[in-house]
């Protein structure tokens, strides 16, 4: 079991975490760049030896309801093997970067479908409608002949969707 200054030399051995004094002698470690609300990764580290780390994203640590184990009997290695993965897995949030990766594919298509001049819409099977605002309508073609007629570029844009069709990108 490590003592109080041998758990904080340890925790203070890792540069991504920040130290915050509490109260009654107690420190806590913070990691700011947490891809989880979650921060806190030591929790009440006390002089008594007492302390508790987060593993609630750790599969393989038996948790409190808050999702922190008490590293009180902790060795170095044990500790050290914890806080590794602890900070790991706060380090990468699969659940943030499909919701990026979702709001980049909406921000693209709300691009498309909002930008001031028309286009050329193409489906899978290779039939292309023209967008362009004529006359204040934003009027969709195909080919020659007028296929529907919409008040805003927006609301074309989610007709063409709807059809099947995608903004053709210029090469």
């Amino acid at each position: 079991m490590l003592n109080f200054e041998q758990k904080l030399e340890l925790l203070q051995s890792y540069p991504q975490l920040q130290r915050k004094d509490v109260s009654l002698g107690r420190v806590n470690f913070h990691y700011e760049d947490s891809a989880y609300e979650k921060k806190i990764v030591a929790f009440h580290i006390h002089p008594n030896g007492n302390g508790y780390i987060y593993a609630g994203l750790l599969h393989n640590y038996e948790t409190d309801d808050k999702g922190f184990v008490n590293i009180r009997d902790y060795s170095e290695e044990q500790l050290r093997t914890l806080l590794d993965e602890t900070i790991q897995a706060m380090s990468y949030n699969h659940k943030a970067v499909e919701s990026k990766e979702q709001a980049a594919a909406k921000a693209s298509f709300k691009l498309a479908t909002t930008t001031s001049t028309g286009g050329t819409w193409i489906d899978e099977d290779g039939h292309i409608l023209t967008l362009k605002y004529e006359d204040e309508m934003w009027c969709v073609y195909s080919g020659l002949n007028l296929d529907m007629a919409f008040e805003s570029r927006s609301e074309a844009g989610d007709y063409l969707k709807e059809e099947g069709f995608k903004p053709q990108t210029q090469a």
